[in-house]
């Protein structure tokens, strides 16, 4: 794959998915996963007011603390309002900026010095938290954005990061006879509209430069955990909420043309 190939969440200001070279067939494999995720901050200095409203209500949101000493949650104010400021206005890909930041300060005093997150600390963010951040994805685009929209689209293609990143557009399928797919290069082949086009789950990006680890504990995180309604929904039409197996699997489009798939996290 070349430069412009499907590079990670923020490359130069905030890649996602960000991978080495261009045109290059992706087919179904295994693969060794990284142990973190690229993250970079942003520098907002916001209020410590946190609301959101919508036409008919207005919801507040508290940060709770958690119980974790490694945690920043409980020792500083954190705001939601400029999440709240650019999702209402529809800045998309502001939104995601500043989802980002606002994940590198729940993480942790080590992850805001370093400008990124491990995998392992996403833990130290609370349910609350991170449930105040998707509500605000979900409410301002119709509950079509969002991390918990994510994680049902996650558990009902078996945990499949491959499969995941079709679903939710962030690979392209190409204009091949033999049915293939590519990364979206960061910024202008992601889509920061909505629309009846968009991809459900597109938006928040997160990044996997160095594997899919943080988003796996991201999706898997408590705060989205499915719901009983849910997993009886899942049961009744047949699908996988994420309770069972991992990883990736090959698999067929029914037609004669092959799906051609490289599940290279390398981006």
């Amino acid at each position: 794959m070349a430069t412009n190939s499907f590079q990670s969440v923020y490359h130069n200001h905030h890649s996602l998915l960000n991978h080495h070279h261009h045109n290059h067939h992706i087919e179904i494999a295994p693969s060794t996963l990284s142990s973190t995720l690229f993250l970079k901050p942003t520098t907002t200095n916001t209020p410590n007011t946190i609301s959101t409203s919508s036409l008919s209500s207005t919801k507040t949101f508290s940060i709770s603390p958690t119980t974790s000493l490694s945690t920043p949650s409980s020792t500083q104010a954190i705001s939601f309002d400029l999440l709240q400021q650019h999702l209402s206005a529809q800045n998309f890909r502001e939104a995601d900026e500043e989802t980002r930041r606002l994940l590198i300060v729940l993480a942790g005093e080590q992850a805001q010095k370093r400008g990124y997150v491990f995998f392992s600390e996403a833990q130290f963010i609370s349910e609350a938290d991170l449930k105040a951040i998707d509500d605000l994805w979900r409410q301002h685009s119709n509950n079509k954005f969002g991390y918990s929209v994510q994680r049902k689209i996650y558990g009902k293609v078996s945990n499949d990061f491959t499969k995941f990143f079709i679903k939710v557009g962030w690979m392209k399928k190409l204009d091949t006879e033999v049915e293939q797919f590519n990364y979206r290069a960061f910024p202008n082949e992601f889509i920061w509209e909505l629309n009846e086009d968009t991809p459900e789950g597109h938006l928040p990006l997160t990044n996997a430069l160095r594997g899919t680890q943080l988003l796996k504990s991201i999706l898997e995180h408590p705060a989205f955990k499915p719901t009983e309604e849910e997993l009886l929904q899942a049961k009744v039409a047949g699908e996988d909420m994420g309770s069972g197996v991992t990883g990736l699997k090959g698999f067929m489009d029914g037609s004669k043309s092959k799906r051609v798939l490289k599940s290279d996290y390398s981006f």
